[in-house]
């Protein structure tokens, strides 16, 4: 990660522990000043979601569990230098994560031959993906007081904002996120409210990226 990501995260982490203070952003309704007071926290398998969300675990107290299915579109990969076909990539194994990231809690089905080890993710999965992931979330947290973080990937999170909100056509819809800016989606009783996108009130401007 960049000096930049990492100054990003800092604040974010600090952002996510303290609560926005007694600035009221546009758009941001007064109440929403109160601590966030998160009790769950995922993240992605790709280094720069594990950097960030290191931060906040450290900065919250709370235990960071990794989800293999949080990554970005398409998974790890890289273009053949002749055909310019993108190739699926091994990506980090269980070994390296816990050399690297000890304090990151890894899915016990990921083992020594790497966490992607498959073809590039086509289009059609990423919807698929984002129905599952919404699924545990739920599934793990619906109907209980939990408050839950995710650090994961601007394209994802367009797929997985599709299916929280009930968008009929994911592939049409792009929210611009910027790095480390914060959604909130409230859900109580069957209903889903979006609070707010992509706040980076927490970001001085040389930050925003």
């Amino acid at each position: 990660m960049t000096e930049i990501g990492h100054k990003q995260a800092e604040r974010v982490a600090a952002f996510l522990a303290t609560g926005p203070g007694n600035v009221t952003p546009p758009g941001v309704d007064a109440k929403d000043l109160l601590g966030f007071e998160i009790t769950h926290l995922y993240c992605s398998l790709m280094d720069r979601a594990i950097v960030t969300a290191r931060h906040i675990s450290r900065s919250l107290g709370l235990p960071l569990t990794a989800h293999p299915e949080l990554h970005e579109a398409g998974g790890i990969f890289a273009a053949d230098p002749e055909t310019g076909e993108r190739v699926g990539l091994p990506g980090r194994n269980a070994s390296d994560f816990h050399a690297t990231y000890p304090e990151l809690i890894v899915p016990s089905e990921i083992g020594e031959q790497g966490w992607w080890n498959r073809p590039f993710e086509p289009m059609g999965e990423r919807p698929l993906r984002a129905k599952r992931v919404w699924k545990m979330l739920l599934e793990r947290h619906g109907r209980t007081e939990d408050r839950v973080c995710v650090v994961s990937h601007g394209d994802f999170f367009n797929w997985l904002s599709a299916e929280i909100l009930g968008c009929d056509s994911p592939s049409s819809l792009w929210l611009d996120m910027n790095n480390t800016g914060v959604t909130r989606f409230d859900v109580s009783g069957g209903y889903v409210r979006l609070r707010y996108l992509n706040r980076t009130d927490h970001l001085p401007p040389e930050l925003i990226t």
